[in-house]
């Protein structure tokens, strides 16, 4: 355990950090997985709303120097070709 008060401090804002970085990436993960789902049941109506709210998510990510930006592009680009995959069988 520290014994420096800032080093106290930076020990509890690094817990908060990550914490909201874990809920983030849940968040992603979920929001991924409700993708693939809708484009096994092929509902393309629904699709299109969740893939915009997956972007919103990873895009958000990036910004808060949750995920890098290479990262996110990969993810929304794999889940894009994998749902166009799914919706033409």
């Amino acid at each position: 355990m520290a014994n420096i008060k800032s080093a106290k401090k930076r020990i509890l804002v690094a817990e908060r950090n990550r914490l909201r970085n874990v809920a983030a990436k849940s968040a992603i993960k979920t929001a991924s997985r409700k993708v693939l789902e809708l484009a096994q049941a092929k509902n393309e109506e629904a699709l299109k709303p969740a893939l915009s709210n997956l972007y919103k998510l990873c895009d958000k990510a990036v910004s808060k120097g949750i995920l890098h930006k290479n990262t996110a592009s990969r993810k929304k680009s794999r889940l894009t070709i994998a749902a166009n995959k799914l919706l033409t069988k």
